[in-house]
């Protein structure tokens, strides 16, 4: 999910010279695009509203609508959307659509050629046409208030479509139900796990895949699903598999694919202070500027409600409507198949195998429009299990044949994506919802969706899980199956009565945060592959210490930078079967080597698990996990570029994985040995020299002086405009004018404290570097003791302008916790709102 515009890299490649004038000098930049950032006061006459609007914005440019009619409050929302963030809704729009080529040329085209697959727009149709009357009109008139502000502001726009000389087309209503659909597959996280397992499997082999698939520590391993590839010849038979693997990785790069993150809590009256309830929510995304979301408030007669929105999309997504508080996290929900398909070329067809028959694949053609070059007609397969994501043009001898002649296997995907509800109305209906009981009625009907919902009113909590979770007749969907295979299909979908559901219990608290939130062998299988489960143990640590919650806590939980997982290392040290040994390994070392193997784990055992940015002790805690996972894993799966090595990075970021369960336990693993020695090496061994190299880490990169020793010297934070993540997939003269102009378009970098096991998420890929990828992206706290009880934070600024003075602004108040308040009560208002207005009045047809 992109959070700035895809489009920069273009725009600023095409006036190279001009603008390599003007680096360096913000101001100068600022002055050249002012007309692009929109008044925050003074009179705009708009024609298709029907009254007067009145926008007022808080100190880091959040609005608040005021309005005496829905449809004016919807139509304003969508004008201010545009106003702020047209550049993302744009590049939103174009990547859902697979048309991102036209503009940023050939190096984003297979992400378009996934995309235009994958099919979104196809579910968008669908979706939209579901929703109710009552809700197309609704998203018809938040769409007149896009086109408004494009209509008016046509030469005015934001830097990157200026200079790209490209006029976004008006906005269709259709196009809110796309960003939605955008934003449900997003949540996709074992789609990448199931591309990167098979990477695994070519270079390991099936014996000994299960030790690297995500599983929970006390599950057994998964041989039973490793067993559906027994047999198969996957070496070099599935055409496109790194290359797919390379595309899941710039669509991760947008936001966009398998993000697992977030955490959410409410707190019953009897743990409490002020007797009533209170609700938390930050949700993670990848590190960009700006962030994906922005805060809104609205007062109208038929809705009230702040907190976060998506500009595309006309719904508060979390936040407190006067009545009741929502929030929302991952559930890791499975609800994506891969299917491996045997093909064969026969007579311009293509076949593929399904129960002994050989059967034709329906075909979709699509043109694909690339800047630069000549456009090219693709066909589309799709199998009886979905449509084929390695069809790669590039690969192909004619129009009709996807893949070389010598292949063997093509990888389908299934999805929920086409499935028929009311998803959409559903969702605006919780944001209207009045109580608990209310709001579960709505979060029982989201189906598109698969979220852990935790909602509260003043005096009561509960938590739903949302979504659609397949039957598989056989097997768990960890790995990809054979699609030949009616075995291995899927039979309907769970009734969604034993989707689980929580209200008002004993503990007096509920809370989520991708871990695995049902005990092993539920009824419904939710999921296979579970994030780390140290964030929800701390949430668990931390609600239960206290019976007199307040606001002050809820910040502080926010911001807990503690890591259940130190512990849990420092314990495996210590256990019986491991210390002594471990000692053994240490003293077998060579002298200096054996000196700083010994320091790091006397170090270890004495540090208290706070992973604060100028704590020494968490710098040789950051560099023994990186360096283990390399002593464990790397003589198997290296080089440090290799795709085997990529994918057990990638799987790392996304579940529970190979390398927290090595640490902790799998002592007779296959990987404990040294494959570039001639002996025999065990667990011990390998955890000695680990921690010698975390000590040498640390002296190559930060010094012998351990007092200079700060883990926010190694791990830190950098904002990151999509252009300069593209940077690396565009020409010479593009990527030169991005580099050129970081200065303007990004941020940082800052020290950052915590890690992926800590409720102020700061998540790296382990393994492979320190750069902080994820965080969260918002905060939001509902404390209904409070006079006013919403407040909020970003995690940027709320414009995705350049220009604006409010594209940054929100950085320092992150990362400082100076949060938002956004107040109901009038007399309230005027305090954080302030006297400067934007009148939005009439126009005259």
């Amino acid at each position: 999910m992109p959070a700035t515009s895809l489009l920069r890299p273009l725009a600023l490649g095409a006036l190279l010279g001009s603008l390599l004038g003007l680096t360096g000098c913000q101001s100068l930049l600022n002055s050249r695009y002012a007309d692009s950032v929109h008044p925050d006061q003074g009179v705009v006459r708009i024609q298709g509203l029907g009254q007067n609007v009145v926008v007022r914005r808080n100190a880091l440019g959040m609005p608040l609508i005021e309005s005496n009619s829905f449809h004016d409050a919807l139509f304003s929302m969508g004008y201010l959307h545009a106003a702020d963030r047209l550049s993302q809704m744009v590049s939103m729009r174009l990547l859902a659509q697979g048309r991102l080529a036209e503009l940023a040329g050939p190096g984003v085209l297979e992400v378009d050629r996934f995309m235009r697959a994958v099919n979104l727009r196809a579910s968008a149709e669908q979706m939209y046409r579901n929703a109710s009357p009552q809700l197309q009109e609704i998203f018809q008139v938040y769409a007149r208030g896009v086109n408004a502000y494009l209509f008016r502001h046509r030469d005015k726009l934001p830097m990157d479509l200026a200079e790209a000389g490209h006029r976004p087309a008006y906005w269709q209503a259709e196009d809110s139900a796309l960003l939605f659909c955008l934003l449900n597959f997003g949540l996709a996280a074992n789609l990448k796990e199931e591309i990167a397992a098979l990477l695994l499997a070519e270079r390991v082999g099936n014996a000994q895949l299960a030790w690297l698939l995500p599983i929970y520590p006390d599950e057994a391993l998964p041989f039973d699903e490793a067993d559906k590839l027994a047999g198969l010849a996957l070496h070099g038979q599935i055409p496109g598999l790194a290359q797919l693997q390379q595309t899941g990785q710039q669509l991760a790069g947008l936001q966009l694919f398998g993000t697992a993150a977030s955490n959410n809590w409410a707190i019953a009256p009897s743990r409490s202070a002020s007797g009533k309830t209170l609700l938390a929510n930050d949700t993670h995304l990848p590190l960009s500027q700006p962030s994906l979301w922005n805060f809104m408030q609205i007062r109208a007669p038929r809705y009230q409600a702040a907190g976060v929105t998506l500009a595309g999309i006309p719904a508060v997504v979390a936040g407190f409507n006067g009545k009741l508080a929502w929030g929302m996290t991952m559930v890791m929900g499975d609800n994506q198949d891969l299917y491996l398909e045997q093909l064969r070329e026969e007579n311009g067809r293509l076949l593929y195998l399904a129960d002994g028959q050989w059967l034709p694949t329906r075909e979709r053609h699509e043109t694909f429009f690339i800047k630069g070059q000549r456009p090219q007609r693709e066909v589309i397969h799709e199998t009886r299990n979905g449509p084929l994501l390695n069809s790669r043009g590039s690969e192909r001898q004619h129009a009709m044949q996807p893949l070389p002649l010598n292949s063997r296997y093509g990888l389908a995907l299934r999805h929920i994506q086409l499935e028929q509800d009311q998803t959409l109305d559903a969702f605006f209906a919780l944001s209207r919802a009045q109580s608990v009981d209310q709001a579960h009625a709505a979060t029982s009907q989201i189906r598109a969706m698969a979220l852990n919902l935790v909602y509260a009113d003043a005096q009561h909590i509960a938590w739903q899980v949302s979504g659609r979770f397949p039957n598989r007749r056989q097997g768990r969907g960890l790995l990809p199956s054979p699609g030949w295979d009616k075995r291995f299909a899927w039979d309907g979908y769970a009734d969604p009565m034993l989707h689980p559901y929580d209200q008002d219990p004993p503990q007096g608290w509920l809370g989520t945060a991708n871990q695995r939130s049902v005990p092993a062998g539920y009824g419904v299988q939710l999921s296979s592959s579970w994030y780390y489960p140290e964030r929800a143990e701390r949430i668990a640590q931390l609600a239960e210490a206290s019976s007199r919650h307040d606001t002050r806590s809820m910040i502080s939980m926010q911001y807990d930078q503690h890591s259940p997982f130190v512990g849990k290392l420092q314990a495996m040290f210590q256990a019986p079967g491991m210390a002594e040994g471990l000692q053994q390994a240490i003293a077998a070392l060579p002298g200096e080597r054996r000196a700083r193997a010994e320091e790091a784990l006397r170090r270890l055992l004495a540090f208290d698990g706070q992973l604060a940015a100028g704590s020494a002790d968490a710098a040789l805690y950051g560099a023994l996990l990186h360096s283990s996972a390399q002593e464990i894993f790397l003589d198997e799966l290296g080089p440090l570029h290799s795709p085997a090595w990529q994918a057990l990075v990638e799987t790392a970021n996304l579940s529970y994985s190979a390398q927290a369960d090595h640490l902790l336990g799998r002592e007779d693993s296959p990987f404990w040995n040294d494959q570039r020695t001639a002996s025999q090496e065990d667990k011990p061994t390998i955890l000695a020299r680990s921690l010698a190299a975390a000590v040498e880490l640390l002296e190559a990169r930060l010094g012998s002086d351990r007092q200079h020793w700060q883990w926010g010297k190694l791990h830190s934070y950098y904002w990151r405009s999509d252009s300069s993540k593209l940077a690396a997939h565009l020409p010479a003269s593009q990527r030169a004018s991005v580099n050129a102009l970081s200065g303007y378009l990004n941020r940082g970098p800052y020290p950052a404290g915590g890690d992926h096991s800590t409720l102020n998420v700061s998540a790296y890929a382990w393994g492979q570097d320190f750069d902080t990828w994820l965080i969260p992206a918002m905060r939001l706290i509902v404390d209904f003791g409070r006079d006013e009880p919403m407040l909020g934070l970003n995690s940027s600024g709320q414009s995705g302008n350049p220009a604006s003075r409010h594209y940054a602004d929100g950085i320092d108040a992150w990362r400082q916790g100076h949060y938002q308040s956004f107040p109901l009560r009038p007399e309230n208002i005027d305090k954080v709102y302030g006297q400067r207005r934007l009148l939005l009045v009439p126009a005259q047809p």
